[in-house]
């Protein structure tokens, strides 16, 4: 086994480096670093002992803990006698005080490390090797110091010795006596499993088994130990045991770094699947070098979506620990440390792999972040198959606890009374893609400012370009212009609930940064959906990144973040790699000479669709034109509304009684609005009683599914034409055998019916799409519905007999019912493939339900069970129902509209976050 060798990895596993305790070389334990160093005196979470391993949710009391104590050193026997309760007893060969401890570590056959109990933080621990026995030395990894030296592999039935020990120590309590203490500090001893001499003498355990030999050489005829101990050895080689059977016990394991060329390859191999792992080494709460299972790859993993203090490494070579960055790797290591586990490779980023580790106690990443050991980081958050929202509630829970790294934590809204965290208000207007105005319910107005996301900008080079012409951010900053209609359009006139995030304070201006006011930045959602996300969704915004440590951002940071993966991977808005959307806006307000010019041609127009853009008082407005691509003051005529202070050359002018009431009356009323010139009321037109529609007319016929495309349109065949296509194609094929069509003498021409080799090696009729090159050629088979891209040397004309006027085409091209197709790729695709699992290549039984543009809408039904398939989708989650107003499928309609609230009380599949629907609102890839 090698051991770790890299610049970063020098905390090197215990177990990897050491020697038996015969090689005279001094272990290289992590635990010998920062002796020097201060200890942090502070609160730690303590846990249960158990006889048979550990409990991860434990809150029994720790004693308190005494500084005086090493925090990591291995520890003298009069320090671990103090910590370690003292037994009266003594060894019957000696009288040698017994002491106890906890195994944490089995270095090798012959070697342990125990620790004492905590004591409020990492308690003392030391080295043990058994005495008078020898068990195969450890692999070790040659210094990058020598560069003449060579890596020392396992010596035989060195992993299987230090195994027998992991899977019956760790975790437990021994006893020991230390008999012979070396001028180097190495101690020497006899361990018992359990609390006193009358356990398991692990010594003579590993004799039996012929996993160690018996030092010989220092033998005397007085002890009756040592005496046993050559019994043992004889029996053992007489029954040919462990190193003295015929197999050569040899044993190989690999570290990933120096074999893997590629991790992100070797990552993306596993699919994300638990693989059986042995933690070999913590060097620190969320990085651990592990032993992956049964091809015994040593392999560093970091665990995803977390990370707990860690160690600095100072020049002189020491390591100086963060604020609880020793009780944090405690805490994983007390639990995790030589045990079995099972390790869930999720992403390779940067040749780091992330992972997640499973015991059958508990999941430790979650742990770490309750007892307040570790935070959230966002770079890693969405790779954690167990949902960023479980981190973040343990996060959470740890944070209003207060606990170690959180103590003097303070919410973002801890200032704020709970009535003003949550509250619904009227939207007035849209300021821009990221602030909205609000209408409280008191009459007031508030500017709310949407959290965590930025809108559309141009850089200053850019805006700078042309410095003759006005910038207009809105129409001159890409998308600026649509991310503002977006939320106009969405928002404008409604209600809307408003939940506080967090209070940014003012800032003032710097030397590149303007100043900003404070601004209160909140998460807006109406009818479900969250304003934000769906922005982001569209790639009309961006997301924010803070600092690790900066907590003030949106309660739904890791949705936005997802959903900017999504913009990202379709390539909407900002993201697009199309040209930008330009708006060309003529400004013709205040410019008395433009608006004599333009004048008429708007007369001429007549009636006009504008949005206000702006009130300048109660009768003066500011109006955008979009079919006319111009900006124009507009007054109100046949009134004069009262007007408010304005400057003039002789100074301000005082402000007309009711000014602002007129102003106020007239924004609440229209600003942001649609509106038209010259409206008249439509009379209302007479109700004609229309005859009540026939209904629904179920005819249900057997048809062959049998092909399915992504666009969830499928082709079936008439089961009743079936035998006359079968019959067909065997005359067909029949002729063609006798017959062979001369290969390349078939010229293909877009639209043209002919014969195609399919890749079975069979002919079938089919119809050319479109020719690309001779070499490439489109073809659909007109009898099952699929396409192929082929070359023309597998085509040949179809025999006059076998034409469709003979037989027509035999698949017809048919869609679902009832059904919305999903805009979004991957839902779609997902929606495919459970349909070609449950109905491709079966026979089925179809009724046309009405028309569509391209083909008819049916309704599908199992034919054994009769259940409906496109039901079976709804009330599974996969789809939404597009909603049908004939009255005649009313009763239809209304069957997979209980399916759908089924689906989304059960929160199933796309109903998973709740009900993210709004009016005609396709942000996440559906519409209604």
């Amino acid at each position: 086994m090698l051991s770790m060798a890299g610049p970063c990895e020098r905390r090197c596993n215990t177990m990897l480096t050491c020697r038996s305790s015969c090689t005279g070389r001094r272990p290289f334990n992590s635990s010998t670093r920062s002796t020097s160093r201060s200890v942090h005196s502070r609160s730690f979470c303590p846990w249960t002992r158990k006889s048979n391993g550990f409990d991860f949710n434990s809150r029994s009391s720790p004693p308190a803990y005494s500084p005086a104590h090493p925090l990591n050193g291995v520890s003298q026997p009069a320090d671990m006698a103090s910590v370690s309760a003292q037994a009266q007893a003594t060894s019957p060969a000696q009288s040698v005080p017994l002491q106890r401890g906890i195994v944490k570590m089995v270095l090798s056959g012959c070697a342990i490390i125990v620790r004492g109990q905590p004591r409020g933080g990492p308690p003392p621990e030391r080295q043990i090797n058994l005495s008078n026995i020898r068990a195969g030395a450890m692999a070790r990894r040659a210094a990058q110091s020598q560069p003449d030296a060579k890596d020392t592999p396992d010596e035989p039935w060195a992993f299987q010795a230090r195994e027998f020990l992991r899977k019956k120590l760790i975790g437990k309590e021994v006893c020991f006596n230390v008999e012979i203490k070396t001028a180097l500090g190495r101690e020497y001893g006899m361990v018992y499993l359990g609390r006193d001499t009358t356990g398991e003498n692990l010594a003579e355990s590993l004799v039996n088994e012929g996993l160690a030999t018996v030092r010989r050489e220092g033998i005397r005829g007085n002890n009756p130990d040592q005496v046993r101990l050559c019994e043992m050895e004889d029996q053992s080689k007489a029954s040919r045991k462990g190193m003295w059977s015929e197999g050569g016990g040899a044993h190989t394991i690999r570290d990933m770094k120096y074999v893997i060329e590629n991790p992100r390859h070797f990552v993306d191999a596993m699919h994300q699947k638990p693989v059986n792992a042995i933690i070999e080494h913590v060097r620190d709460g969320s990085v651990v070098r592990a032993l992956l299972l049964p091809d015994h790859y040593l392999v560093t993993i970091m665990l995803s979506g977390v990370k707990c203090p860690s160690f600095k490494r100072e020049p002189d070579g020491l390591e100086t620990p963060e604020a609880y960055a020793a009780e944090a790797k405690f805490f994983t290591e007390s639990r995790l440390l030589q045990r079995d586990v099972q390790i869930i490779m999720e992403s390779c980023p940067n040749q780091i792999i992330l992972g997640t580790i499973m015991h059958p106690n508990g999941n430790i990443t979650e742990l770490l972040l309750k007892e307040g050991f570790a935070r959230c980081v966002d770079w890693s958050m969405a790779v954690y198959t167990g949902g960023a929202e479980q981190l973040r509630a343990a996060e959470k829970s740890a944070k209003e606890r207060r606990v170690r790294i959180w103590k003097d934590y303070v919410a973002p809204t801890a200032n704020i009374d709970l009535k003003d965290r949550q509250f619904v208000a009227k939207v007035m207007q849209v300021i821009n893609a990221d602030a909205i105005v609000v209408k409280m319910n008191s009459g007031e107005n508030k500017t709310v400012h949407l959290s965590s996301i930025r809108p559309p900008r141009i850089e200053g080079e850019e805006k700078n370009k042309d410095k003759d012409k006005r910038f207009r951010p809105l129409y001159d900053i890409p998308y600026m212009f649509e991310a503002r209609e977006f939320m106009r359009k969405k928002l404008i006139g409604k209600k809307v609930n408003v939940t506080v995030d967090y209070i940014r304070a003012a800032t003032g201006a710097g030397e590149t940064t303007p100043a900003f006011s404070e601004r209160t930045c909140a998460t807006v959602s109406i009818g479900g959906i969250n304003i934000a996300e769906a922005l982001v969704s569209k790639g009309l915004a961006t997301i924010i990144r803070y600092r690790q440590d900066d907590d003030q951002r949106s309660s739904h940071y890791d949705e936005l973040l997802a959903a900017e993966a999504r913009a990202i991977k379709n390539g909407k808005g900002l993201h697009s790699k199309k040209e930008v959307p330009i708006h060309r806006v003529a400004d013709i307000s205040g410019e008395t000479q433009k608006a004599k010019q333009f004048l008429p041609f708007l007369q001429r127009a007549g009636r006009s669709e504008a949005v206000v853009e702006y009130v300048f008082s109660g009768s003066r407005l500011k109006l955008y034109m979009p079919k006319e691509t111009c900006l124009i003051t507009f007054l109100l005529a046949g009134i004069d509304c009262p007007r408010g202070s304005r400057n003039t050359p002789g100074g301000v002018q005082t402000a007309d009684p009711f000014s602002n009431d007129a102003l106020v009356f007239t924004r609440d009323l229209v600003l942001q609005r649609e509106v038209w010139a010259n409206y008249e009321e439509k009379p209302v037109e007479e109700v004609v009683q229309m005859k009540e529609e026939k209904e629904r007319v179920a005819n249900y016929k057997a048809a062959y599914v049998t092909e399915i495309s992504d666009s969830m349109h499928f082709y079936a065949q008439d089961v009743e034409t079936g035998a006359q296509l079968e019959s067909l194609m065997e005359t067909m094929r029949a002729e063609i055998a006798a017959q062979p069509p001369v290969e390349g003498s078939y010229a293909p021409r877009r639209g043209d019916f002919c014969i195609a080799t399919f890749a079975d090696g069979e002919w079938y009729r089919a119809r050319l799409e479109k020719v690309e090159s001779p070499s490439k050629v489109h073809v659909f088979y007109i009898d099952y519905g699929n396409r192929e891209v082929v070359s023309a040397v597998r085509l040949a004309a179809m025999p006059p007999a076998f034409s469709t006027r003979v037989l027509p085409a035999q698949a017809t091209e048919y869609t679902f019912a009832f059904i919305q197709v999903p805009q979004d790729d991957d839902i779609r695709a997902e929606v495919v493939d459970s349909l070609v699992r449950d109905i491709q290549n079966t026979q089925c039984l179809l009724n046309v339900e009405y028309a569509g543009a391209t083909c008819p809408h049916v309704s599908l039904q199992f034919g054994d069970t009769k259940d409906d398939v496109g039901l079976g989708l709804v009330k599974e989650g996969m789809v939404m129902v597009d909603v049908r107003k004939e009255k005649h499928l009313a009763k239809m309609v209304n069957e997979y509209l209980t399916g759908q609230e089924s689906a989304k009380s059960a929160r199933l599949n796309i109903w998973r976050y709740g009900d993210f629907r709004a009016d005609d609102a396709d942000e996440f890839g559906y519409r209604r």
